[in-house]
């Protein structure tokens, strides 16, 4: 095995079988763990008992389930949005939501930005700029934009580099102009904000005057394949009329049904993970070599050392090239609510152990 690759046909939870061998797991983005809960697993039974294994028909069809509107009703009162809507990825999602908007103004696009948000490849972003620096080129460019709707889209954090962005710049945008902010929040559905809840209900709150749109993907931290927007009522219906979403399969009912019912499930989960991050930090001797912020179970290293010295000592990693194969590795540890604190000292002295040779970011 080598830290390039690895082959396995087991599903890794904070334990990863290879060739016989057992090594402790810190990578994915199952953050909460839902694949290996049994609670989870034994609510998505029940599911699919009611449900079936997947529901093979439009949202738009003459036979309407009514776990799609329970589901989405619960996403909207547990983000404080208007109103959700569910498709079957966190791409669907974006797609349909950018292909509405598509000739009704200019788009910007932050560095980043998920390819399932894109318009096509020309709207690929510097992946060497910070959102920083962007926001600085963008509080320039805005006010002599000709056009009057402008569309910004970005992500709501960096879970490569274990960034959390902030977002008092929307303030900041010239007045006299419309302004819709798609945010994807992927990566902090069920990890970030109030109860796990992302980061709409905080943004509408501070900008109310923009149309936000806030979207992704639930098979992160919640473990249900399917993606979901949340925005005010009015902008969900129009996405309802859409052929993106008409024409696409639905989220897996049984799924949603689990979403639904497993409330509890996540919320001790998400204690569970605050418990491992701050575990984690106290046993580090040294935490400045890691780049994270408060209550966010990823850890970013520059340093290229630590992924093959961990390997040889049974511990897995994230370290792989993005955004190109000729990019640098970005290197990263990723907790889990599974992880034990056996587990979180194990690593945590591994990395004690290891003496930092100066490496290029």
């Amino acid at each position: 095995m080598t830290a390039a690759l690895i082959h396995t046909d087991q599903l890794p939870g904070r334990t990863l079988v290879v060739d016989g061998e057992e090594y402790l797991f810190f990578s994915g983005t199952s953050y909460l763990g839902i694949s290996h809960n049994q609670e989870f697993r034994a609510c998505l039974v029940e599911g699919m008992g009611r449900y079936g294994t997947n529901y093979s028909s439009s949202r738009n069809s003459n036979l309407r389930l009514k776990v799609f509107d329970e589901a989405e009703d619960a996403l909207a009162l547990w983000t404080g949005a208007e109103a959700a809507l569910t498709m079957s990825s966190g791409y669907m999602a974006g797609q349909t939501v950018v292909q509405n908007f598509i000739d009704s103004g200019r788009f910007i696009y932050a560095p980043g930005a998920h390819p399932a948000l894109w318009r096509s490849g020309l709207d690929a972003t510097d992946a060497n700029q910070t959102f920083n620096e962007w926001v600085i080129r963008l509080q320039q460019d805005v006010p002599a934009t000709p056009e009057q709707h402008i569309i910004i889209v970005c992500n709501s954090l960096d879970p490569l580099h274990a960034e959390n962005y902030t977002f008092s710049w929307i303030a900041g945008l010239p007045e006299g102009k419309q302004y819709t902010i798609i945010i994807d929040d992927s990566h902090g559905f069920g990890v970030t904000g109030k109860g796990g809840a992302g980061c709409f209900r905080r943004l509408k709150e501070e900008h109310p005057k923009v149309r936000l749109i806030v979207l992704g993907s639930l098979g992160k931290a919640l473990g249900i394949p399917a993606g979901v927007v949340l925005s005010d009522k009015k902008t969900v219906e129009q996405l309802e009329q859409s052929p993106f979403f008409g024409g696409a399969s639905p989220a897996v009912p049984a799924y949603l049904y689990a979403f639904v019912h497993c409330r509890k499930v996540f919320a001790d989960a998400l204690d569970k993970l605050f418990f491992n991050i701050k575990t984690f930090e106290s046993k580090l001797e040294q935490p400045a070599r890691f780049s994270f912020f408060e209550n966010y179970p990823v850890f970013y290293t520059p340093n290229k050392q630590l992924c093959p010295f961990l390997l040889e000592r049974k511990i897995v990693i994230s370290s792989f090239r993005y955004p190109t194969p000729a990019d640098d590795p970005i290197t990263r540890i990723v907790l889990s609510s599974l992880h034990t604190e056996d587990d979180l000292e194990c690593l945590a002295n591994h990395i004690n152990r290891l003496e930092v040779v100066p490496s290029r970011v």
